[in-house]
């Protein structure tokens, strides 16, 4: 099939030194031009997948912070989220003995190698994000308030990495979980509490609330409601109407 053909020429592999084969992707570093570039070197009859450590390299170079608390509690949890781990290099890598998984490997290390990226180089949550915040709290108070639910702030979740909701909501079906996504890096948080009760298949629904696709991209807020169980842009009326509707 021409779709097929199509497909893998989205891809090139070429042999490196060593008897290493580069694999370069057609996803991108996001906000840069930089393509992930994966290796697989055959050791002791198995293959290692990985990126060389570029993702956080190639964070350092963009001014990113890569010993931020958001990527020390993304690392932390990353092995219960995907098949792979960091190493103490800060590489990010995984190893099969079966060929035929490769392919399926590849895509794994690259969409680490991207969450590390996009979390080392989120900006800082602005001034306003406080402000943001309460608005939220507002608007969760109000809907729980109302159908006399208890709810809690800044409560630790019951997840590797010590991610913490904004808001927790002992909603009568399961709890859930509102994240206030002031920035990139907190929708990506979101989106790792989702992929790590989904994992665990723990009680949840997670509720990501945006203060605007700007500010995090339009690109990440659709990714978002992949990842999530919704992601919203914030009304305060109508997001207070929203969790009402998931209390009764």
């Amino acid at each position: 099939m021409r779709i097929k053909h199509s497909i893998c020429q989205l891809f090139q592999v070429l042999p490196d030194e060593g008897g290493v084969w580069r694999v370069v992707t057609p996803l991108e570093y996001p906000g840069t031009s930089h393509n992930i570039v994966i290796r697989i070197r055959q050791k002791n009859g198995s293959f290692q997948i990985d990126e060389n450590g570029d993702s956080l390299f190639q964070a350092e170079l963009s001014g990113g912070n890569t010993e931020s608390m958001g990527l020390s509690r993304w690392k932390g949890a990353l092995n219960t989220i995907l098949p792979v781990e960091i190493d103490e290099n800060d590489t990010i890598k995984t190893t099969t003995a079966n060929a035929d998984s490769i392919p399926a490997l590849i895509f794994r290390v690259a969409e680490a190698a991207q969450q590390a990226f996009a979390i080392a180089t989120s900006y800082e949550e602005r001034q306003s994000s406080a402000q943001f915040k309460e608005l939220v709290g507002q608007a969760v108070n109000t809907a729980c308030s109302r159908f006399e639910v208890p709810y809690h702030t800044d409560a630790i979740l019951p997840i590797a990495g010590e991610f913490v909701a904004d808001f927790l909501i002992d909603a009568p079906s399961k709890p859930l979980i509102v994240i206030a996504a002031t920035g990139v890096q907190r929708l990506l948080e979101a989106e790792i509490i989702h992929m790590q009760y989904r994992n665990e298949e723990l009680p949840g629904f997670i509720l990501a609330a945006v203060e605007s696709q700007k500010h995090v991209g339009p690109k990440q807020f659709e990714r978002a409601n992949y990842y999530t169980d919704k992601t919203v842009t914030f009304h305060q009326t109508q997001f207070s109407n929203l969790v009402g509707g998931m209390l009764h």
